[in-house]
């Protein structure tokens, strides 16, 4: 681990046919959960967690950077995409926050890790906080794309600007039955189009997209997906087994391990800001940066930074 961060820059990208395997299972809490693992098993250990709609291959090039440099990395595909399955039918197929955070812990104990980097953006990245902010002892470091993404449910409701909003149209969709119709049908249409419009600079071709659309084939995609985004605005209950996690979150809880937050500035969701406004939920060290011509699935896009940011909090 004696390689600085600028020499894990302007490494050649992976083929659009390279897939992060195999693949390997283990019982994690309610799932069974399907995770990539690269790297010394003694290393340090970075988990590496995708958004929607996208899978583990957000992770293509950091995986493979962060293990050269000596990192145990995990790359989980979350509930509902790819080979993850519950455990039990009779499983609530629940989308909301508190889930996902608790299956990163389920996961870590699972496989007996103590102590982790976490590493995501959208889906991802929520969970990453979810678990930093509330199992600190847990986290050695956060990066996280567009800040402090836990939800604040009991504002959901309360408007953005237009132009925003504009850009939450799925969002807006998904909350009626016609949008739940329409994802089942047009998963990779409407996938595809978001792609496109929170990554105005990535040119990222038809295998790629293919290669992850894949994931969205989980018989569970389409019931998580709808009811996380009817979870968040306080539309859909949630699994009542997280109450107590979604309790704790309500507080919008600080955020105390180190943390380098990041954003694209072409992200189509998120418009990058200095990040001043969340620097009141960070309590511990914290950098943030904007990384040029980045969209939303900013590790695919630019995974040297992404990769350098994690290496600086592994390093310490």
């Amino acid at each position: 681990m004696s390689k600085s961060n600028d020499q894990i820059t302007g490494i050649a990208r992976a083929a659009s046919s390279t897939r992060l395997e195999p693949l390997r299972q283990i019982e994690a809490g309610v799932l069974e959960i399907a995770y990539f693992e690269a790297g010394p098993v003694d290393g340090p250990t970075v988990v590496l967690l995708h958004g929607f709609p996208y899978d583990i291959h957000s992770y293509v090039d950091v995986a493979p950077l962060l293990a050269a440099q000596g990192c145990r990395v995990i790359v989980p595909y979350l509930r509902g995409y790819g080979p993850t399955r519950f455990r039990d039918p009779a499983t609530p197929r629940s989308g909301e926050q508190a889930a996902i955070g608790a299956d990163l812990i389920a996961l870590m104990d699972a496989l007996a890790v103590k102590r982790a980097v976490f590493a995501g953006y959208d889906w991802g990245g929520r969970a990453a906080c979810v678990v930093a902010a509330l199992w600190p002892e847990r986290c050695i470091g956060l990066v996280s794309v567009n800040g402090y993404l836990i939800q604040d449910i009991a504002k959901a409701l309360v408007p953005a600007r237009p132009e925003r909003e504009v850009a939450y149209w799925y969002q807006w969709y998904f909350q009626i039955e016609r949008g739940r119709a329409g994802l089942a049908a047009q998963r990779r249409e409407i996938a595809k189009i978001l792609w496109r419009e929170w990554s105005p600079n990535w040119p990222f071709d038809e295998a790629s997209f293919a290669r992850s659309a894949i994931a969205h084939d989980n018989p569970d995609y389409v019931d998580i997906v709808i009811h996380s985004y009817r979870h968040r605005y306080g539309l859909a209950d949630g699994d009542p087994r997280y109450a107590g996690i979604q309790a704790r979150l309500a507080a919008q809880p600080m955020i105390t391990v180190p943390a380098i937050t990041l954003d694209g500035d072409s992200d189509g969701v998120f418009p990058a800001t200095d990040g001043a406004a969340q620097a009141v939920k960070f309590k511990g060290p914290r950098s943030h940066r904007i990384i040029p011509r980045a969209g939303h699935n900013l590790p695919q896009e630019e995974p040297e930074a992404f990769a350098a940011a994690v290496m600086e909090l592994v390093r310490g």
